[in-house]
């Protein structure tokens, strides 16, 4: 009940408005001068955009791309030198039950250094590679000691 409730016009508009549309002149306005420029500066923007585009620098010349792909290598190799030594101090069961969990590790350790090999400077790849391992770790550590 406290909603509101529509409420007609007193009065038909259509016919008001209907004679000053009639009224309107049916041309439309020259456009403004500075109009008239609009397509050459927008076709010059997307010229200067593509140019930039082009001509950026490379991510194999980056120097902090190559840093990264460093790190990554580094990182890698202290993994693998890590999971040898947890691995022959402890083998893990052949039937454990983390065996398809380490499968999956392994499997997402890969597909984010094929990512870092096609974009070398992305940085939050390399830590999602970190964490990857460590998890693989901790869950190889936990399946060796049970």
């Amino acid at each position: 009940r406290g909603l509101r409730r529509d409420a007609s016009p007193a009065r038909d508009l259509w016919p008001q408005l209907a004679a000053r549309l009639a009224q309107a002149p049916q041309e439309a306005p020259a456009p403004p001068r500075s109009a008239r420029w609009m397509p050459a500066l927008a076709a010059s923007l997307v010229l200067a955009v593509g140019l930039a585009w082009h001509l950026r620098p490379t991510p194999a010349n980056d120097p902090s791309a190559r840093l990264i792909q460093r790190e990554a290598q580094a990182m890698t190799r202290e993994y693998s030198a890590a999971l040898f030594e947890l691995e022959r101090s402890a083998p893990p069961p052949a039937a454990s039950p983390v065996t398809p969990a380490l499968r999956d590790l392994d499997r997402s350790a890969e597909q984010i250094r094929t990512a870092l090999a096609r974009d070398p400077g992305a940085r939050f790849l390399l830590e999602r590679l970190r964490r990857t391992y460590a998890q693989r770790l901790a869950l190889t550590q936990r399946a060796a000691l049970t």
